[in-house]
């Protein structure tokens, strides 16, 4: 019974990699990426001393950007863009007070950041923006939107088609006079509508229930929002084609669930791990999300500083939507030759000998 198992177990490569694959990758993401503490913040400097000022910060503020004639409005369109952590708006000469303002959207660098200050006395005044209070929750509500969203989309969406195949009822749309493409948009958009209606009821409920403001552009994070849904709903239905039962495509889910749960930067920052592990949370579609969410609905980010993440996910949601479609194909390719044979006949060699 035991040999048994183990037989079983090595045919059924997902679980294995449930077994193996998971536990050191776990094992690697906390080693390397559970790390609260931010060991630099970059830093921007400006007003009549700003050179003399940005010498004597101390090393934990990475200066890339000091300007003579910068103005505290200036200093804070930088932060809403999240070109830098911090802007240090000096006075009229080095001995007056300068005032730090710091970014409190990316809580845990303003966190490390008013720790450093506080330390430095009546040489700085700190002022937090967008997060005044540095609440837990106004920076978590954004990013908890997007993992709501990566569990309904990826999970609910994977065993669509894994139900069709379980139901026998996949060779039906094999012969179906409709395009593979056209299969996968059928399954993506009823779940599209609801993960949007799902998108804002949690939105509103955040805002509610916690106090998170709203302060952006709507369209700007409904884009944002399409654009992400639209990447995780294609990715369910890819693990869905690769997948032939539903334990498969659950198992699969939590395989692609966990690395972005842990390497989104929601839970840990993306600036306190290290830089292989830090690439890897690059690579996921809830990181790009988040940096919009917490944009839009805390520092008012115009588009302009958003393009990036937002182009990130259109690039993301046409590879996986047409790598969904090209493995469907290939899936169905093989039924469609077969049902288009009627029963009985004979096809022709070129030859022209008879084959049955």
């Amino acid at each position: 019974m035991i040999l048994k198992e183990f037989r079983e177990l090595r045919r059924d490569p997902r679980t294995l990699a449930m077994l193996i694959a998971l536990p050191l990758l776990l094992l690697v993401i906390f080693g390397y990426a559970a790390n609260f503490y931010v060991s630099s913040v970059e830093t921007a400097v400006m007003g009549p001393s700003a050179q003399q000022v940005s010498t004597s910060l101390p090393p934990f503020f990475d200066v890339t950007q000091t300007d003579v004639d910068g103005s505290t409005a200036q200093a804070t369109d930088l932060l809403r863009e999240n070109k830098v952590d911090v802007v240090v708006v000096t006075g009229s000469t080095p001995a007056e007070q300068s005032t730090a303002l710091v970014d409190g959207s990316n809580l845990f660098a303003a966190q490390s950041t008013v720790s450093i200050l506080n330390k430095l006395g009546d040489q700085v005044r700190t002022e937090v923006l967008f997060n005044p209070e540095l609440k837990t929750s106004w920076v978590m509500v954004p990013a908890i939107i997007g993992l709501i969203l990566t569990f309904i989309g990826t999970i609910v969406t994977s065993i669509g088609l894994v139900r069709e195949r379980e139901a026998g009822t996949l060779e039906q749309l094999a012969v179906m006079p409709i395009r593979p493409s056209q299969v996968i948009l059928g399954k993506i958009v009823p779940y599209f509508l609801l993960a949007a209606l799902d998108m804002t009821v949690v939105t509103v409920l955040g805002m509610v229930l916690f106090g998170v403001p709203f302060n952006g552009n709507v369209l700007i994070f409904a884009l944002g929002a399409a654009l992400f849904l639209f990447v995780v709903l294609g990715l369910g239905v890819l693990i869905s084609t690769i997948s032939q039962t539903t334990g498969q495509a659950i198992q699969t889910a939590f395989l692609f669930l966990m690395p972005q749960i842990l390497l989104s930067g929601m839970i840990f920052p993306l600036d306190a791990m290290a830089a292989g592990v830090r690439w890897i949370g690059y690579l996921l579609p809830l990181t790009y999300f988040t940096m919009i969410s917490q944009g839009v609905m805390l520092r008012d980010a115009p588009i302009s500083s958003l393009w990036l993440p937002l182009v990130v996910l259109a690039v993301m949601a046409i590879v996986v939507f047409t790598g969904s479609t090209l493995r469907f194909r290939r899936d169905l390719a093989p039924d469609v030759s077969k049902a288009s044979k009627p029963e009985g006949s004979k096809s022709v060699d070129p030859t022209g000998a008879d084959a049955s």
